[in-house]
């Protein structure tokens, strides 16, 4: 069954190019159709194109096939085009000609636009979720090893001495900028475009402010032709938010990966979340991360691969739009899974306390030896210049217990005002 037909069927290679993954990746959006058809028909009653009793009718049925959906029971059946066509041709086995009824005054372009916004919608809110859960555990980490010291690097080099409490507590702050970026994708999708059809509007007197409201959406989509033009670029917003998650989960999971290894042995986990080697009988490799750099690295391209596959097109709908859920679909899986994992592992990371009196990070301490001298009275220039001097011939000793007065400044970490800018980015999500 096709909502197009008009006493042809494509040729069958056609058929199978055009389509492509849709039976499969339309599931997800079933959910969805459903409720946004459940709308549409109670604003269609509203306006005279349905009677009372046929309202209810579609409604009883809706509401069967929407339970089946939220079990996970729907299904598209082989020859059917897509989930639209699923749903109005099980109404019309029931119901006959009232279920051909619910597609009066709208276009597969609108109500696709609609299942994509209350999917983004609800998916944003789950990956905030996940994000949140991850951020809880890096505060915690961040607050319980505050204290505990660790070498800061730049270029590579030792730099000057850092703590556990400031790393972890770094990516927490981190993943509410991430926040910032999930929420601008939230109100991008949470746009009502139904009733603009196929991006020119309809005839009908169709009240889209009812179904704005009925919902949920924070306001509608006023010009019909913007409407049909947010097709992609919702999905656009909403993968550059994945990215950004991506990005700061990608860049941790390779700082893990180097802390694991044995020339840094800050951090280990238990020998069950490690892998062995086939040949090297010593081998605990930190596979988990390894794979979440991986595949971290691979979602932050999605913004270019839907950039590069939406530019450029004519105004108007056209067929590239569908390979986008090819692309975004697996991508919020994705970022999840890493996400879960993540927050799973942080549970059982174990921490090195005892780094720094390897002699190796000696001089991580030459700048806590210049300030001494410059609280001493010593002019800056002259300070830095004793200290390096004194490392140039190989006769820097650090004074050791000045690190506590640094200490003092990085343990200062500010966790609570961090969380309280957490709560305010999600604020707007109502989690």
């Amino acid at each position: 069954m096709k909502l197009w037909n008009k006493g042809f069927e494509p040729n069958e290679l056609i058929e199978e190019f055009t389509v492509g993954q849709d039976r499969v990746l339309d599931l997800r959006l079933a959910k969805y159709d459903i409720q946004g058809s459940m709308a549409h028909i109670r604003m269609l009653n509203s306006i005279g194109l349905l009677a009372d009793d046929e309202l209810q009718l579609l409604l009883a049925e809706l509401q069967q096939l929407l339970e089946q959906a939220e079990k996970g029971d729907f299904i598209i059946e082989d020859g059917i085009e897509d989930v639209h066509s699923q749903v109005e041709l099980m109404l019309t086995r029931k119901l006959g000609d009232v279920g051909k009824k619910i597609h009066s005054g709208r276009s597969r372009n609108d109500q696709v636009l609609v299942d994509l916004k209350l999917l983004m919608r609800a998916e944003i809110k789950d990956i905030a979720r996940a994000v949140k859960s991850l951020f809880d555990s890096l505060s915690g980490l961040s607050e319980r090893y505050k204290n505990v010291l660790m070498p800061g690097y730049t270029h590579a080099q030792i730099a000057m001495p850092s703590s556990f409490g400031l790393w972890f507590g770094a990516y927490a702050e981190t993943l509410v900028d991430d926040v910032e970026m999930l929420v601008a994708a939230y109100r991008i999708a949470n746009q009502n475009p139904l009733g603009s059809a196929a991006g020119y509007g309809s005839s009908f007197p169709l009240d889209r402010q009812m179904t704005t409201d009925l919902l949920e959406f924070r306001t509608l989509h006023y010009n019909v032709v913007a409407a049909q033009i947010s097709r992609g670029k919702t999905e656009k917003a909403m993968a550059a938010a994945i990215a950004a998650v991506a990005s700061t989960l990608g860049k941790f999971a390779a700082d893990v990966c180097q802390f694991m290894c044995q020339n840094f042995g800050f951090v280990k986990f238990p020998d069950e979340f490690t892998t062995g080697s086939s040949i090297m009988p010593h081998k605990k490799n930190p596979d988990v991360f390894e794979i979440m750099r991986g595949k971290c690295n691979r979602l932050t391209a999605i913004p270019n691969e839907l950039a590069l596959l939406t530019a450029n097109l004519p105004l108007g709908y056209n067929r590239d739009y569908q390979l986008m859920k090819d692309v975004l679909f697996p991508a919020t899986t994705e970022i999840l899974n890493c996400l879960n994992m993540a927050a799973f592992m942080l549970d059982h990371i174990q921490v090195n306390d005892d780094i720094l009196n390897d002699p190796k990070y000696d001089y991580l301490f030459t700048v806590e030896d210049v300030n001494r001298l410059v609280l001493s009275g010593v002019p800056f220039r002259e300070a830095y210049r004793t200290i390096g001097m004194q490392v140039q011939s190989g006769e820097y000793k650090p004074t050791r217990s000045v690190h506590h007065t640094h200490l003092g400044s990085i343990g200062n970490l500010a966790n609570d005002l961090i969380a309280n800018k957490m709560n305010e980015a999600l604020r707007p999500l109502d989690l």
